[in-house]
C-alpha cells in the first residue's frame, strides 16, 4: 500500500531545492512553512487514501468505447470530483479565474504523490492545468472570460492535439485544416491520435487545444495555428449548447495506463469543427510549447511517481520475504531478503534514483517560479535559461529512472513480480510510456545539447557547473567521515561533464552537428547524473543533524550513489566524444536488406 513520503518531500522542498528563495519573493511571501505541511499533508492523504486504492481496478477495467462514449473505470468519476472539490485542479492557476496562485514546487510535490496514487488518473487533470497555463498566457480576454473559470475549477477538462498518423515528433507534416468562417471563427477538420482523455464520462464539457493549418499558412513549423474547440458549444451566458463537430473514433488499446483513455479524436466530419483561434495566425506552435514545456515537466513527475511507488511496494515485499540464511549463521533461520547484500543494493539504488529525480524535477519547479517572480532582467534572463537547461534533464532522467526504478521492483519480487496480482508489473508497464510522449527522450537530448547548451553563448552551463562545484566543496569542508570519498568522486564526475560540454560546444560551432546529435543522449545522462549525485550529496550534508537516523541514510544514499552508479559518467564521456565515427558509419539497411 503507498504512503505518501510527506517528510522526505518536505526535506527536498526547503533544503535541497531552495524553497526558502521562493518565499522571500512578494509573489509568494503568504506561503509560510506552516501552509506548506498543511497542503502537502493533505495532498499525501489524499493520494495514499482516495486515489492509489483505484490503481489496480482501473487497470484492469480499462476505458472500454461503446457508441462515441468511454466509461472511465469504476469510482473515477467520484475520485475526480472529489479531488476538483479539494481545489487541487487550480493549484497553480492565477486567483483572476477562481486559482490559488501557489507555486510549482508545491504543484510537483503534490503531482509527484499524485501519480504515485495512480498515473493513469493523474495525466488527465496535468493535461488541463497546462492547457490553463497555455490559455492564461496567449487567449484573448473573451476565450479567457468564456472558459478559463471552469477550466481552473475542474468543471471542464483540457486536452492537447498536436499528433497525427502521419505527424509524430515531425510536426512539418500535419496536415489538419482550419478554414476562416465569416463570423470570425474557424473550421477544423482531421484526425488527431494519442489525445489523452480525449473523451470521458468525468465532466459535461471537454475543451481540445487543436493544432491546424490554415490554407494559406507557410510550410513547415511556421504555419501552425493553435485553435480552442469545445465538445459542446458554450452560450453566452456559460451554458452548454450544441454538440460541436468533434468525435473519439477509437481508444487505444495500451501496455500501460489503462485507466487513461488514448483516443482517436475525429474533426470535420459534418462540415468542420467549430473553433477559436489562440494566439495568432501562423504562431500556434508558441502556443502550443507553453503547454508542452509544462507537460515534459510533469511527465518527469510521472516517471518520479512511479518510481517511489515501485520503491515502497518493493521494500514491503523484501522485508517480508523470507529465503536464505546468513553464511556462518544458520542456526537462525531464513531470513527476510531485505537483508541479503544483493537486494540492498537493489533498495538502495531504487531509493537513490528516486530521491534524484524528484531533486531534480522540483529544482526545474524552483527555476520555473523564480523566472516569473523575479522582474530584474538579467535575473530573469537567468532563472528562464536555467529552467530551460533542467526541463529536459528532470524529463528524460526522470522517466528513465521510472522505468529502471519498476524494473528491480518486479526483479526483487522474483517470479511473483512476474505475475499480475502482485502490482509489481503494472508498475512498469505504466512507467515505460513517460520516455515517449511529450517529446521521447531522444528528443530531449537534442533539446539539451542543440538548444540549451549554447545559452549565452555557452556561459549558462558553465555557471551551472561551478555552481556544482560549490556544492562539492561544502561537502569536503564538512569534514564528516562517513562522507568516505564522495566529494572526490562528485568532482571528478563534474571535471567528465565540463570536458563533454566544451567537446559539444566546439563541435556544434565547427559545424559538426551529427557529431553532437550523436553523443546527446550520453550527454543528457552524463549531466543529470552528475547534477543528481550533487543534489543528493547537498541533502546529507545540509540534513540537520538532530534526526540522525534521516540524516545517516541521506549519507548512505549519497555515498553510494557516488560508489556506483556515479562511475557511468566516465564511460558515458568517452561515449559522447569518441563514438560518433562508428555511429555515423553504420547502414541500417545493410541489415535490413
Amino acid at each position: 500500500m503507498y504512503r505518501a513520503p510527506v517528510d522526505e518531500i518536505a526535506f527536498t522542498l526547503k533544503s535541497v531545492c531552495d524553497l526558502q528563495d521562493l518565499q522571500q519573493q512578494p509573489d509568494y511571501a503568504e506561503l509560510s512553512d506552516d501552509l506548506l505541511d498543511a497542503i502537502l499533508n493533505e495532498a499525501g492523504r489524499f493520494a495514499s487514501e482516495e486515489i492509489a486504492p483505484l490503481n489496480a481496478i482501473a487497470d484492469k477495467h480499462g476505458t472500454p468505447l461503446e457508441n462515441g462514449v468511454v466509461s472511465t473505470p469504476p469510482g473515477w468519476r467520484d475520485l475526480y470530483h472529489n479531488w476538483i472539490s479539494g481545489g487541487w485542479n487550480g493549484l497553480t492557476a492565477s486567483p483572476d479565474h477562481g486559482g490559488q496562485g501557489l507555486p510549482q514546487m508545491l504543484a510537483a510535490a503534490a503531482m509527484e504523490m499524485w501519480n504515485s496514487g495512480s498515473m493513469a488518473f493523474a495525466i488527465g487533470p496535468t493535461l488541463t492545468i497546462g492547457a490553463i497555463e497555455a490559455l492564461e498566457k496567449h487567449a484573448s480576454e473573451e476565450l479567457k472570460a468564456k472558459y478559463l473559470d471552469k477550466l481552473v475549477s475542474g468543471e471542464w477538462t483540457g486536452t492537447m492535439n498536436l499528433t497525427e498518423p502521419q505527424a509524430g515528433s515531425d510536426l512539418n507534416a500535419l496536415k489538419a485544416k482550419a478554414e476562416r468562417a465569416d463570423d470570425g471563427t474557424y473550421r477544423i477538420s482531421g484526425q488527431k491520435i494519442y489525445i489523452t482523455y480525449g473523451e470521458h464520462d468525468m465532466t459535461d464539457n471537454i475543451i481540445h487545444l487543436v493544432l491546424a493549418r490554415l490554407p494559406d499558412a507557410p510550410p513547415g513549423t511556421k504555419g501552425i495555428s493553435l485553435f480552442l474547440v469545445p465538445k459542446f458549444l458554450v452560450n453566452d451566458d456559460g451554458s452548454l449548447g450544441a454538440r460541436n463537430d468533434v468525435r473519439c473514433t477509437g481508444v487505444e488499446h495500451k501496455m500501460g495506463i489503462h485507466g487513461s483513455p488514448t483516443c482517436t479524436m475525429v474533426y470535420g466530419d459534418d462540415g468542420g469543427a467549430i473553433g477559436w483561434l489562440v494566439g495568432e495566425e501562423n504562431r500556434g506552435l508558441v502556443c502550443m510549447f507553453t503547454m508542452m514545456n509544462n507537460a515534459r515537466l510533469a511527465v518527469g513527475i510521472q516517471g518520479l511517481g512511479v518510481a517511489e511507488r515501485a520503491t515502497q511496494e518493493a521494500q514491503a515485499y523484501a522485508l517480508d520475504r523470507k529465503q536464505g540464511q546468513v553464511p556462518g549463521q544458520q542456526e537462525k533461520g531464513m531470513i527476510s531478503i531485505a537483508h541479503h547484500p544483493d537486494i540492498k543494493r537493489s533498495l538502495l539504488g531504487m531509493r537513490t534514483r528516486t530521491q534524484i529525480a524528484r531533486s531534480i524535477c522540483y529544482s526545474c519547479a524552483h527555476a520555473i517560479d523564480m523566472s516569473h517572480a523575479i522582474t530584474d532582467p538579467e535575473k530573469k534572463k537567468f532563472w528562464t535559461e536555467r529552467a530551460g537547461l533542467l526541463t529536459p534533464i528532470a524529463k528524460a532522467l526522470s522517466t528513465d529512472f521510472g522505468v529502471e526504478v519498476a524494473s528491480l521492483g518486479i526483479q526483487i519480487h522474483g517470479g511473483m513480480g512476474y505475475v499480475e496480482e502482485t502490482g509489481a508489473a503494472q508498475h512498469l508497464r505504466d512507467a515505460r510510456i513517460a520516455p515517449i510522449y511529450e517529446g521521447t527522450n531522444g528528443i530531449q537530448a537534442i533539446d539539451l545539447v542543440m538548444r540549451k547548451l549554447p545559452l549565452s553563448d555557452g556561459g549558462h552551463v558553465e555557471a551551472f557547473i561551478n555552481e556544482l562545484r560549490e556544492i562539492v566543496r561544502e561537502v569536503a569542508a564538512s569534514n564528516r567521515p562517513e562522507f568516505g570519498d564522495t566529494a572526490e568522486q562528485l568532482s571528478a564526475a563534474l571535471d567528465e561533464l565540463e570536458t563533454a560540454t566544451e567537446w559539444m560546444l566546439t563541435a556544434q560551432k565547427d559545424g559538426r552537428v551529427s557529431e553532437a546529435l550523436s553523443g546527446a543522449t550520453p550527454y543528457l545522462r552524463l549531466m543529470g547524473l552528475a547534477y543528481g549525485g550533487v543534489l543528493l550529496a547537498k541533502g546529507a550534508v545540509r540534513s540537520d543533524i538532530e534526526n540522525r537516523a534521516a540524516r545517516t541514510q541521506r549519507t548512505i544514499m549519497a555515498r553510494s550513489f557516488a560508489a556506483t552508479l556515479l562511475n557511468e559518467t566516465s564511460s558515458l564521456k568517452h561515449d559522447v566524444i569518441g563514438s560518433a565515427d562508428t555511429i555515423l558509419s553504420f547502414d541500417p539497411e545493410v541489415l535490413a536488406s
